[in-house]
């Protein structure tokens, strides 16, 4: 019982992952959490243009001559 607690107490956090990607699969929130995923590279992506705009044309013209 002891080895059992032990094991429990060194292993919840993959265990608890676990169990939520059981219930996302069998649930099929798959394509929710995917859509959040590809939203967020989106909006993340977005935002560096919007910062970095020069250095991101510049780049895009030296990819695009090398071609």
């Amino acid at each position: 019982m002891k080895d059992l607690k032990n094991f429990i107490y060194e292993y919840r956090g993959a265990i608890i992952g676990g169990i939520i990607s059981i219930v996302i699969l069998c649930t099929g929130l798959l394509r929710l959490v995917l859509g959040l995923i590809i939203l967020s590279i989106g909006v993340f992506l977005g935002n560096y243009v919007q910062q970095n705009k020069y250095e991101v044309k510049q780049k895009l013209l030296d990819f695009i001559n090398k071609i």
